[in-house]
Order: structure tokens, then sequence, then C-alpha cells
């Protein structure tokens, strides 16, 4: 019976072939789209669930209390790990991990002498116990001993083969960290797979990390440490979070007792931004949700496009269901045939969708930067089959209960018109729910483009353009340097400047610590950020003074600038009123007067406020070249600037990154995000536009007679155009009154994460709707065009 009702379906499908291919192009489009999101939500919530004790593994974080609220951060204090395995014999591991970007790495020989290559690669330090908690598997060494004893480290495959040429020699050579510590290979890592925060290359042991300073420092933060541990399983998080309240009063000094930590569970480090991951990149939850409802919502105008073009087929089809039922067919009957009919096309838009997610894949992988793939697993088949049930039966259903339900008598008399309210009604639903869609998506796109707009267009406080920060070793070798190469930089014809510092003016990484102003007994209520600095640093980027001066050229502190917030937040109504006025850091270890204050300027990305900034020289921390260089000929004089760091320093490896070009990958996750919305509007209007085309098809059919006697009345070709066009423009006015307080309600939200934002003007929603109305004209233009240019007395014959 089954194979009847396919066979008798693929034959009506094979006679109406242009119905056919529009229908399968508009579902798989939108199937497409599906499967992709559901491919990349798949990805993103696959993250370090490989480890076998995920649910009782939780990283200690740190949560400040400040005027302005909580402050997290994933950072931790050196000592914590050894005294909570101390303090509490029941947690089953605790181990610590140190990272560190942009190393270098020399390879030395068999004798561990002479360099043979250099690198620049990221770098963990970690405890034994690490690969306790984590299940990294090892090729090569023993887990539990690679990284005991100092100076040893572990090495992945592919770093192995790299660097060796086969990871199964591997285990017994020598590597050299940062042109100082020379380290044994001890061990060899299986790749790490791409969906885990912890992007292992080379794991050196903590023991050689010399913090011995900082093993007594319960103050200190290192947002590049991080302490994980993990849990019995009869205790829960929220127990242990009651636990550390004690352990912090404990060991923690009275003054610092705004600082505290609680757990952060494995499962959600992926998710949650404020905190950060070792990979620099999270996927919030709250996006999982939005790219779950665009693929939902795509899938279900992909189907609204079937049924306006199944019902427009309506009156084609109607003398065959008369057929049918005076030949005995019952309406259960013609319910399964349609529903076959469907069954198929779906079917096909689905092995057509498979190719259009194998095409696109790159397209998003490259927009990502991630590594998806179509692999047919469990999952994958379980999700296709259940769009195939999903889609067969929301498409097909009410055409099939329609289309079934027509009267033989009526339709064999040929006075069937289906012009009855109800259909028609539902047809104008769909066709404003559609568009209600589409346009809530290109409302969304346009703010994400004017938000991105804004970030890269915003006044700093600083000069961007042109200006080259080039790192270099910050070791005693590297400082002896420093000034003979920036003395023969500013010898080069396209460089206007040159200037040393820890950090650029925006930066990600930064430290901060409280402080003692003007011989205070007490700590100031607020931190301060140092951007430390020699004195051309305002010169190379351009900011401005608004008081004071620079400090004078000096290896070490005497005197400090600070910004304009800096001086708001002491009570200085006038800025030069701080001059002079001494500022003491770290228990009076750095003390010197504020000898300028300078205009505001964004230290960290426009998603969070300015912050009280203080500029010293610290020659020590210096790992930056800040290079400001003539916009003319730029290409030759980075190539010059190259030519000279090769002779300078020619154990190095040279690297380089345009300041714009740092400042733009603070929003890589919001750019991404527009680029997702485009492609998502994109494929709403075009699905969108293939139901108004069926929705037209359907009026045109319908009206036959109408426009005949229009015409033979006197009626023009524009008459008949604006006839057929009045309703869908109302119907999109309609959608665009849906979605604009949607759309306005959720981007206003959205951007109530930055603290620097745009406002929402009406020339958005005016855009969308002008965009809406064009797109809906061209579409339905050439169905217009040729009813009203059809010849009116074929139509009137009709009867």
């Amino acid at each position: 019976m089954l194979k009847n009702y396919l066979k008798t379906a693929w034959q009506n499908l094979r006679g109406n072939k242009s119905y056919v291919a529009i229908n399968t192009i508009g579902l798989a489009v939108g199937i497409a789209a599906c499967l992709l999101i559901f491919l990349l939500i798949r990805y993103e919530t696959s993250f370090d669930n490989f480890h076998h004790n995920k649910e009782r593994i939780y990283r200690v974080v740190a949560a400040t209390k400040t005027p302005e609220g909580m402050n997290y951060s994933k950072a931790s204090a050196y000592p914590v790990a050894e005294a909570l395995r101390i303090d509490y014999p029941q947690l089953e591991q605790v181990a610590r991990v140190y990272g560190r970007e942009a190393q270098r790495i020399t390879v030395l020989d068999d004798k561990g002498n002479a360099p043979q290559e250099k690198f620049k690669e990221n770098v963990f330090f970690a405890e034994p116990e690490f690969f306790n908690i984590f299940n990294f598997p090892f090729l090569a060494g023993n887990a539990a001993t690679a990284l005991s004893e100092p100076n040893t480290v572990v090495l992945t495959a592919e770093t192995a083969n790299k660097y060796f040429g086969d990871w199964h020699n591997a285990i017994g050579k020598f590597i050299r960290y940062n042109d100082e510590v020379v380290c044994k290979v001890t061990g060899i890592l299986r790749n790490t797979p791409a969906n885990t925060d912890f992007p292992l290359q080379i794991v050196i042991s903590f023991k050689t990390t010399s913090h011995e300073d900082m093993l007594t420092d319960w103050v200190g933060q290192d947002g590049s440490l991080n302490t994980f541990l993990v849990l019995p399983e009869n205790m829960s998080a929220q127990q242990f979070n009651n636990n550390l309240e004690t352990f912090v009063k404990k060991h923690t000094p009275v003054e610092y007792a705004n600082q505290g930590y609680i757990l952060q569970p494995l499962s959600n480090i992926h998710y949650e931004s404020e905190f950060g991951t070792y990979r620099g990149r999270t996927f919030s939850k709250v996006l999982i949700t939005a790219l779950s409802l665009i693929g939902a919502f795509l899938l279900i105008i992909a189907c609204i496009n079937f049924i306006n073009l199944a019902t427009a087929q309506s009156v084609t089809r109607s003398k065959e269901v008369g057929i049918r039922k005076v030949l005995g067919s019952s309406k259960k009957q013609l319910v399964i045939q349609f529903l076959s009919e469907t069954f198929l096309i779906t079917l096909f838009s689905v092995v057509i969708a498979i190719l259009f997610a194998f095409i696109a894949l790159p397209l998003l992988n490259n927009i990502l930067q991630t590594p998806l793939r179509i692999q047919f697993s469990l999952s994958l088949l379980a999700f296709l089959c259940s769009i195939i049930i999903i889609v067969t039966f929301l498409s097909g259903f009410y055409p099939a209960i329609v289309l079934s339900g027509f009267n033989p008598i009526t339709v064999l008399k040929s006075k069937f018109t289906n012009n009855t309210a109800g259909g028609l009604s539902m047809r104008r639903v769909l066709v404003v729910f559609q568009f209600a869609i589409a346009q809530a998506l290109i409302m969304g796109t346009l703010i994400i483009v004017s938000q991105m707009n804004f970030f890269q267009n915003a006044p700093m406080g600083f000069d961007k353009e042109a200006i080259v920060m080039v790192p270099f070793a910050h070791d005693t070798v590297g400082q002896s340097k420093m000034e003979a190469f920036k003395l023969e930089l500013m010898q080069l014809a396209g460089v206007k400047n040159v200037s040393f510092s820890a950090f650029s003016p925006m930066d990600k990484a930064g430290w901060d610590s409280d402080f003692k102003f003007d011989n205070a007994v007490k700590k100031s209520g607020f931190k301060a950020d140092f951007k430390w600095a020699d004195a051309d640093y305002f010169k190379t980027y351009g900011i401005r003074f608004v008081a004071g001066a620079p400090y004078s050229q000096s290896d070490t502190v005497n005197g400090f600038v600070v910004n304009e917030m800096m001086a708001r937040k002491l009570g200085f109504k006038d800025p030069g009123d701080i001059i002079g006025k001494k500022v003491s850091f770290w228990d009076g270890d750095v003390t010197a007067p504020v000898v300028g204050v300078v205009k505001d300027f964004n230290g960290y990305s426009l998603k969070s406020e300015r912050t009280p900034i203080v500029l010293g020289s610290f020659k020590m921390v210096y790992r930056l070249v800040n290079i400001k260089l003539q916009p003319q000929h730029m290409k030759e004089t980075l190539a010059a600037i190259e030519r000279l760091w090769s002779k300078v320093n020619p154990d190095l490896v040279y690297e380089y990154q345009f300041l714009d070009d740092k400042i733009a990958s603070f929003y890589k996750q919001e750019s991404q995000l527009s680029q997702l919305y485009k492609i998502a509007a994109g494929i709403a209007i075009f699905i969108s536009c293939l139901g108004l085309y069926g929705f037209v098809s359907f009026m045109a059919v319908q009206r036959t007679k109408e426009i005949g006697i229009r015409k033979v009345l006197g009626a023009s070709v524009i008459n008949i155009v604006h006839l057929m066009s009045k309703e869908f423009t109302l119907l999109i006015g309609i959608a665009f009154l849906i979605a604009a307080p949607i759309a306005y309600y959720l981007m206003h939200w959205w951007l109530q994460h930055f603290a620097y934002r745009i406002n929402i003007g009406v020339g958005i929603f005016l855009l969308t709707i002008l965009i809406s109305q064009v797109i809906a004209w061209l579409t339905v233009g050439y169905q217009a065009v040729k009813a009203a240019v059809a010849n009116p007395v074929k139509s009137l014959k009709m009867e």
C-alpha cells in the first residue's frame, strides 16, 4: 500500500516539475541552514565533554566585591592550590596550570647545544596532577611522572613531529624556553582535539617556573594562573563554596576581605565570558539559544513557503481530487497521498540540503574559525530523520487537509475557486509570519553592523592608525639591546616615533592594584590599571595632556602620569590639583609623585567602562616596541624594520601586529555574529520571497476573470499591477508592525552588554521596511505584470 502511495506521488510530482523545483529549493535552503546551525551548536556544546570526571571538575575563580558590584576573573593566587591540598585532603585532585602566549622555543641538537630552529608557541606550565584531572592521553611517557621534575616538558605529537621529524624519536630530546631554560622531553601527548579550551602544544613542569616570591602572596592574582580541583562524589559545589569563605578568611589579610573565591564548573567554562578561557574564546549560552531559534525560524518559514506554494496549486489539482473521490478514494487516503508527495519532496530537499551544507561549510568555518565537518554519526542521522518527519507533517498536513476536502460535484462542474475566507486568511497569516521573521533578522543585522562600525570608528583617546607593535624578549639580554634598536629604528625614513611599553593603550592584558594616595594610612577604595611605558609613549600614541607633563626618561619609576578618571575618583575637579601628590603601590615598594594628567582613553575594549589608569616608567617589564609609521611606503618600511630586527636580534623570531588589527580582535565574536545574521537574513528573505511568489501565483489564478473584466472595462497594466500589489504591501506592513517591537526589545537587551553603544534610531526601521517592500515588489513584479498583460478574451472564455 505504501509503495503504491509513493509511486503515485512520484508520478504526480513528475508532472509538476516547476512546482517541485521551487518547493525543493526553498526547503533545501532552509534545511541546509538548520543543518549548519546544528553542526555548530553540537560542536560548541561538546567542549571538554570527554574528560572522565567532567561533572566533578571545577576551576577556582576570583570573585571580588567592588563598589560597582562583583568582579569575576579566572585568576587565582599562587598559594591557593597548595593550601587547598593541606586544608581539604578530601579533595581528589588539585592542580595549577599557567599559560603563556607567543613564547620563544628553540629546538636543540641531541647534546642539548647548538640551536637548530626557533618558533613562537603557546606554552603551558602544569603540575603533574593536571593530567590526573584532565584526560589528555599520552602516546609516550608516564602521565604521573612526566612533569614531576623541573626542566621537563611534554609535547603533543604534532609539535614533536614539527621539532624532531617524528614524535617516536622525541623522548629524551631537548628544547630551550625563552633562550633561558633547557627542558628535556619526557612525554608525548596525543594531539588535543579542537573542542577543548586547553589548546596544549607544549606543557612544561610547573616546578620549572621561578615564582618563589609569589608562593606566599595571597593578595596578587595572576590571570594566567588557573587552579583546578576534583570534588569528591559526596560533596556539592555549593557546599565547597561555603568552605571557601572560611578558607579565604583564614589565609587572606583582613584588608583584602573583599577578595574571595568560588567554584566554576568545567561544563560552564566555555560559555562564561566574564571568566575567559586559555583559548581566548567563549560561546555564550544566550548565543546558542539565539542560533537555535534562528535555525528553527528558518525551517518554519521554509515550511510556510511550501504551504503557500502547495495551496497555490489547489485550483489546478481540484479536478484530480474530484475524480479520485468519485472513484471511491476516502479523505484519509487522499491525505496520505498528499503527505507522500510532501515526504518525497522533503527527502529530495534533505539530499540537496546536505550538498548545500558541504558547499557552504568552508565559508562558515572561515567566518567562525571552526573545524566543522559533516560526518554521518548517529546524532546527525537522528537529526536528519527528525527533520524529514517534522517537515513532512509541518509542511504537508494543512495542504493535504485543504486538498482532500474539496467537494467533488463542485470541482467537476468547474465552479471551484478555493476563495474561502479561511484558506485565504491562513495564507495571509503565513506571509505575515514569514516576513515578520525576515524583517526582524534584517533589523538585528543592521543594528549589529552599526554597533560594529561604532566600535571601529569611536574616538579612543589615542592614535591607532599606522602604529605597529613588535614583541621582544624582556629579559636582561633583550633589555640591553633596546636603546640601540630604538636609535636605529629612528634612522629609518618611514618611522615617526618609537617607544617601549608593557602593553598597548588598549589591551586585553594588564596589571591592576590598589594603592595609597598622598601619604594616606588606608588604601584607596578602588584599583588602578597600569600602563608601564617610557616617556616617548605619549608622543607615539598621541595621548594628550590636560595638566603637567610626561615623566622623564628613566629605567625605574620617577613619576606617574594619571588619566582624568583617576583624578576625578580621587576627588579632584581640576586635574592640575593632583600634580605633586604622591601615589604608593605595593605597601610602599613603589612611590612617586603625579607629574601629569592625560585625557581619558580606553584601556580595554569598548565593551567595558573606562578605568582609572596610571602610567609609569618601569623598564624591566617592557615587552613591546611601539612604532609610529609614516602612512606612505608602509610596506617598504615594514621590510626595513624586519631586516633591522634580524640584525639586532638574530636569535629571535620576528612578528608584528598593527594596533587597529588588535583592537578589531576585541570584537571578533560580535563581528562573526554580524556575518551570521547577514547570512540568516538573506536566507530568510530568499525563502520568504519564494512563499510570496506562491501567494501571488495563487492570487493571479483566483482573480483571472476579475482581471479580464477590468481590462475590458479599460483598466491599464499599471492599474492591474497596483491591484495585485496593494494587498501584499499591506501584509508586509503588518509584518513590520509585529517585527519592529520584538527586534527593538531583543537588540536593546543585546546592546546593554556594552558600556559604549549606539542608540537604536528610527532610520534602522525605515530602512528595514524599505528593503522589505522593494524586495517584495521585485519578487511579485513578474507575476503581476504577466497577469496584467494576459489576453482578457482567453480568461473570460474559461467559464
